[in-house]
């Protein structure tokens, strides 16, 4: 009573009061971040590291063993798994709850460089970030052309729009996807190498000695001091390159240009991205783990026409797959909300009270309650999420119930002979205490959520706190606006409590029904809880549980594989089909565009293994847009495994979180169940697993039962007769180099470099021989 006693002595401190929390409102949500999800996720850190040409069987024992080993120092660490594909490796990093991640990154990257001196002559520093569920990508920037090449598109999207992109703020830019990293390419002819005995290390030698990086020196000359440079490294002519000499072990000197060939190329591709069937570059629009998903998509908008600027004019850049809709959707629902619930109240007291004064004074109540809950989000250091909005859009209900009972006491006491004054106390002194205690026990129920562990702490903290301040708002201001509102604006006095007509009819039968139940009220409440019981335990066993309710979002994301090894050449002719299958399934008018992934991700950027992990040239990873009027997802789910069955059994199929929603609560998990073997044999772990998978298909409610890493990929194995490369002078190392530049290229084993004059950026220079000149086994029998 005494801030009610307060309120009304000081009505204009009230008022004032009410102005500050307006603006400390508006400055909240200027200030505050929009997001799907408050920041949720297991402490994590992600290692990812290269090595092209290796086997998944070298990357695991010669680099992968010793990062493992040394993470076990790191403290705090609960977990280390790892994921080795040809060519690369990712390591996922889990901390224990409470870690600091600070620490925590200074002694991976510690034992990152330890561990370093252990492994293979040519291996690269790994990248070593942070990601969470939060961090997934809210959007793709697509790139698109009729006159350029994929490495074209991918030349312009790393070194043009990249550096514009990265600098937006809140935005984290992972290299482009779909293309592969632009660099000089020396082409081999397998038929000129033979005919000239020159061996593929020779060419490599050749190449890395012909272009050398040196520091210049300084000549000083009378008065100026001139620096000396020679065109040791290869300068703006690549043609100049083939003039290099190769010297054989036997015969006279042959030139580069009598065995191969140069070009401004990129290196070899292995993955290709499509937007519609059609080749493409794509950024994904990730965004930090402290930005404002609104923001981030704003910004790029905003940032797209300068983009635009950087690329030939016939370069066409645009985002796709938006996911703040998500965020702008829970903002209107809950505006929304907060209207329908104020006009409603609204109508209904004006109906029963029959005082539009009284309706006015509800409903001023909802929005300013919400204003103060906003405000104090905000100094909790909360967010704008899909969880605080749920909680603001529950207390909206109870916010009315509030100022209505406190408007429905005054109006009862404004009787003929009673001022205003003493009605509004003498209905403030019955109803007080009723309040205080309907708002406890309302807060009651949501205390439990701050003795939660893990993610259900990390959801429903910041869903209890929104309720919790609305709830403490909605109480001041019925126990301080209300009042002195009412003083002000309702009417002196009203007529006695209706005992005529339909309302009066209504008390009379509530009255009656009161009376009936209060003598038989242990039966009632007997029969009550043994309703309640039998209703709970014929409901709960068939309830699913689950730890956020299905979206069913506008986005599918669907995994392919086809049979292991395929090669990239014939898994994207696959992939179009698959596509056309998915089209035809789903029906064009329920798409709005759709995206796909073939292949694996190059070892040039094997950061981008942790957006989007492929294990090999035969997956395909597709999105699929859909409009509004998409029909229900599991349905649709159920009709493209039937489709895919039927027209394409030789793809392996499974569905995976495609929304950001669903991503964010998978933690990155691309199902929801999976089951680990572990043992000292890989062979007997793969012997149990079918067993496993055997029994698993047994179980009619299980989908897309799969086996992830796959065994037994196709191989070649080179046995090399020691004795016999004695007696011709090779080593197993002239022998091994020289299969690197026959199967791959020379990039990771010797480095060599160009500086492209007109952009300054330098390049790798790499020798191959190219792989439509090395098809099949005999041909690279008949190699020197």
């Amino acid at each position: 009573m005494r801030l009610v006693l307060s309120a009304l002595s000081h009505p204009l401190s009230v008022i004032v009061a009410l102005i500050a929390v307006v603006a400390g409102f508006i400055m909240a949500v200027s200030r505050m971040r929009a997001d799907i999800f408050p920041e949720i996720g297991n402490p994590v850190i992600y290692v990812a590291q290269p090595y092209g040409g290796m086997t998944p069987a070298q990357m695991e024992g010669f680099i992968t063993y010793y990062y493992e080993y040394h993470f076990l120092y790191i403290t705090g660490i609960q977990s280390v798994d790892s994921k080795s594909i040809q060519g690369a490796s990712l390591l996922k990093l889990t901390f224990r709850e409470g870690t600091n991640m600070q620490q925590a990154m200074a002694e991976t990257v510690g034992y990152v460089n330890r561990a370093h001196a252990f492994m293979p002559p040519g291996t690269v520093p790994p990248f070593i970030t942070r990601f969470d569920p939060g961090s997934v990508a809210v959007g793709l920037l697509l790139f698109s052309s009729g006159n350029h090449t994929q490495g074209e598109l991918q030349n312009y999207a790393l070194n043009q729009v990249r550096p514009l992109f990265a600098t937006l703020p809140g935005v984290s830019a992972p290299p482009p996807f779909g293309g592969n990293q632009r660099t000089i390419v020396v082409n081999l002819d397998p038929d000129k190498l033979k005919q000239y005995h020159i061996s593929p290390e020779q060419a490599i030698a050749a190449v890395a000695s012909s272009s050398v990086v040196t520091p210049s020196g300084n000549l000083y000359d009378g008065t100026l001091n001139r620096i000396v440079r020679t065109n040791g490294t290869l300068g703006p002519e690549l043609s100049d390159l083939m003039n290099a000499p190769v010297h054989p072990a036997s015969g006279t000197s042959v030139y580069l240009r009598d065995i191969g060939s140069v070009e401004n190329g990129t290196d070899i591709v292995t993955a290709y991205a499509h937007v519609d069937g059609h080749r493409t570059v794509y950024i994904p629009v990730t965004k930090r783990a402290d930005a404002s998903t609104l923001a981030v998509i704003r910004a790029v908008k905003a940032a797209i026409p300068s983009f635009k600027k950087a690329v030939p004019d016939d370069v066409d850049i645009q985002l796709a797959f938006d996911q703040s809709p998500y965020v702008s959707n829970a903002i209107s629902s809950l505006v929304r909300e907060a209207l329908l619930g104020a006009v409603l109240t609204g109508v209904v007291v004006l109906i029963f009270l029959r005082d539009w004064r009284g309706a006015i004074i509800v409903v001023a109540n909802i929005p300013f309650a919400l204003a103060t809950a906003v405000l104090g989000l905000w100094s909790a250091g909360q967010t704008i999420n899909i969880m605080t909005l749920g909680g603001l859009a529950l207390a909206v209900g109870v916010l009315v119930d509030e100022a209505t009972v406190e408007v429905e006491n005054i109006h009862t006491q404004l009787l003929p002979g009673t001022s205003r004054a003493q009605a509004v106390v003498e209905a403030c002194r019955r109803t007080v205490i009723a309040r205080l205690l309907s708002m406890l026990c309302v807060l009651a129920v949501f205390v439990p959520s701050f003795f939660m562990r893990g993610v259900g702490r990390q959801l429903f903290v910041p869903l209890s706190l929104a309720v919790g301040f609305a709830m403490i708002a909605s109480y001041l201001l019925s126990s301080s606006l209300v009042p002195v509102f009412a003083i002000w604006i309702m009417k002196e006095a009203h007529g006695r409590e209706q005992t005529h007509g339909f309302f009066g009819k209504i008390h009379a039968r509530y009255e009656q029904y009161l009376q009936y139940l209060e003598g038989r009220r242990w039966g009632f409440v007997l029969g009550y809880f043994v309703t309640a019981i039998v209703v709970l335990a014929l409901v709960v066993p068939h309830l699913g549980t689950e730890i956020f309710p299905d979206p069913d979002g506008p986005v599918l994301r669907v995994r392919l594989k086809a049979p292991i090894g395929t090669r990239i050449e014939q898994t994207e002719p696959l992939a179009i089909r698959a596509l056309d299958l998915v089209r035809r399934t789903v029906g064009h008018q329920n798409l709005e565009i759709t995206t796909d992934y073939v292949g694996v991700q190059p070892s040039s950027y094997p950061v981008n293994l942790i957006h989007l992990f492929t294990s090999g040239p035969e997956e395909v990873l597709m999105q699929v847009q859909l409009r509004r009027s998409h029909p229900k997802d599991e349905r649709l789910r159920e009709d493209l495994r039937a489709a895919f069955a039927r027209e394409m059994p030789q793809f392996q199929l499974s569905f995976e979180a495609g929304d950001i929603i669903a991503q964010v609560m998978s933690f990155g998990s691309p199902t929801p169940v999976q089951i680990d073997v572990q043992g000292v044999d890989l062979d007997q772990n793969y012997a149990y697993l079918a067993k496993i998978e055997a029994e698993l298909h047994k179980l009619a409610f299980l989908r897309d039962i799969s086996v992830v890493q796959q065994q037994k990929f196709p191989t070649v194995e080179v046995n090399v007769n020691r004795e016999y490369a004695g007696q011709f002078g090779l080593t197993m190392a002239d022998i091994a180099n020289s299969m690197v530049a026959a199967t791959g290229s020379s990039r990771f084993t010797t480095p060599t470099y160009w500086r492209d004059p007109r952009t300054g950026n330098a390049f790798q220079i790499q020798v191959q021989i190219p792989p439509s000149r090395a098809q099949g086994i005999p041909r690279y029998q008949r190699f020197r």
